[in-house]
């Protein structure tokens, strides 16, 4: 092993273990919501907005948090956004009803957002494009224990009569504390101050509150009120002006939330879309699995964490191997397409799922979701940094992951609300409550690949360029201040 490889290495040991304890918390979570839920009393449109606050918070923040990356030292923010994040969990375990719960998922999604993002910015810094294939391979076998121990041991504290779910979040402190020892001892990064960063906080607001009040809107038509009523026109409205408003703040602003100089660019903004749409499709499937599991199918919290190894199983093969290759021929394009596409296929297999489905014909749908999600995910994002300079990753990051969120946080609400509509139903046409969910299940994963077809349109036309093997790009000039 040669000498910077090892150092690499040694540096990447805190930031993959901040990103397990990021990762661990929701899929921790997301397997005991629906006992949560159950203890809380909460309704099936206070289930989505747990996921959805979280989720919409680290979208709003996160391209702050990017900026932040170009001005500030990079492991203290790393250090502080765990701080931020520990406090979220602890607050979130102490909670007493759903809306109290909800208002401190906002808290731990500030944190979760920032350390995604700066996970990447930090390994954007030191790994050059075409190395970072090979890297991205750990970076999916932290996803895959994360996302597979997640869940078991989430169903573990729920079904554990003396530990209860509130633990579900408590567990989240020793992970963290000693995520920000390891970073403190490992990462060695210098502060690169880039001069003249301003941070955009009127568009993030505006975006923020347009989209907000859009999912508010998805929450709630044709359930409180009619599709055609004052308070749909109220909300359409109110978000068509708070993002038309958020357009031109971003047009004139100094340094924008939304990059438009990066956006405008091809590569970039297929990039982008695609990962609009992998978002919905990912986030908006995958988190209504562990309810179906168990309220559709009757399993226990730990048996519903089991199910979702396949998944996980495929993330883990898929980014790995996708991973080495990519290092070795640095082309990323086919790996992107044959991941959007396998998404959506596997998606269109669970679209199929009844309440008396086997499981054994679920699982193959399962392990391709997880593959394309494997092959999609990090590969955009790997294209995207590919194409822009040192001195602009932490926006173009800051870009590329607040747009996969925001798909995230609408394909929630969106198919929560496709899901509550569609038990209704069921249950009116005289369906036992676990057999109208159940059945309901499989429309929203319809929804979903219509979703991630479209990521594959934006795929096909994707261009990026040959990875680099330098971590600047040799073409452009850095700006005084910055330092590659």
């Amino acid at each position: 092993m040669s000498k910077n490889h090892r150092q690499i290495l040694e540096a990447l040991s805190g930031l993959l273990l901040v990103l397990f304890v990021a990762m661990i918390s929701s899929t921790i979570v997301s397997i005991a919501l629906p006992q949560i839920i159950t203890a809380l009393k909460g309704t099936q449109s206070q289930y989505t907005w747990v996921i959805t606050a979280s989720l919409l918070a680290a979208t709003a923040s996160t391209p702050i948090w990017g900026r932040l990356a170009d001005l500030y030292n990079k492991k203290t923010l790393l250090q502080i956004s765990l701080v931020l994040f520990l406090i979220g969990s602890i607050a979130c375990g102490f909670a007493q009803n759903t809306p109290q719960l909800i208002a401190f998922r906002v808290v731990q999604g500030l944190g979760m957002g920032a350390l995604q993002v700066l996970v990447q910015v930090v390994m954007a810094a030191m790994i050059p494009p075409k190395e970072r294939g090979k890297y991205n391979g750990y970076l999916g076998g932290v996803m895959a224990v994360a996302t597979v121990g997640g869940p078991l041991l989430g169903g573990l504290i729920a079904d554990t009569d003396w530990l209860g779910w509130r633990w579900c979040f408590f567990i989240s402190v020793p992970f963290c504390v000693a995520a920000w020892a390891l970073l403190h001892k490992t990462l060695k990064i210098e502060t690169v101050r880039r001069e003249g960063v301003v941070i955009d906080y009127a568009g993030a607001t505006l975006i923020a509150a347009g989209v907000s009040l859009l999912l508010i809107w998805i929450t709630f038509v044709d359930n409180s009120f009619a599709w055609v009523s004052w308070q749909t026109g109220a909300m359409v409205g109110g978000t068509v002006v708070l993002l038309g408003l958020a357009t031109w703040v971003e047009s004139r602003a100094k340094q924008p939330v939304v990059p438009l100089h990066i956006i405008k660019q091809r590569t970039p903004a297929l990039a982008i879309l695609a990962s609009l749409a992998v978002g919905m499709a990912m986030f908006g499937g995958a988190v209504f699995l562990g309810q179906y599991f168990q309220v559709g199918r009757g399993f226990s919290p730990t048996q519903a964490g089991l199910m979702t190894i396949p998944m996980m199983a495929g993330v883990l093969l898929s980014s790995a191997i996708s991973g080495q290759i990519i290092s070795r021929t640095g082309k990323v394009r086919p790996f992107i397409i044959a991941g959007a596409l396998v998404l959506t296929v596997g998606f269109l297999g669970l679209s199929l799922i009844q309440h008396d489905t086997s499981i054994w014909l679920i699982i193959p749908s399962m392990v391709l979701v997880g593959a394309g999600v494997g092959m999609a995910m990090q590969n955009l994002v790997l294209a995207l940094q590919n194409t822009v300079a040192l001195h602009d990753l932490g926006a173009a990051s800051g870009a590329i992951t607040f747009f996969r969120s925001l798909g995230g946080t609408i394909g929630v609400s969106i198919l929560g609300a496709v899901l509550a509509n569609q038990v209704a139903a069921g249950v009116v046409e005289g369906h036992p409550l676990p057999v109208a969910f159940a059945d309901a299940t499989g429309h929203i994963f319809l929804v979903s690949a219509g979703i991630a077809a479209l990521g594959v349109i934006a795929t096909l036309f994707l261009r990026p360029a040959p990875l680099r093997e330098t971590v600047e790009k040799e073409e452009t000039p850095v700006p005084a201040g910055a330092s590659a």
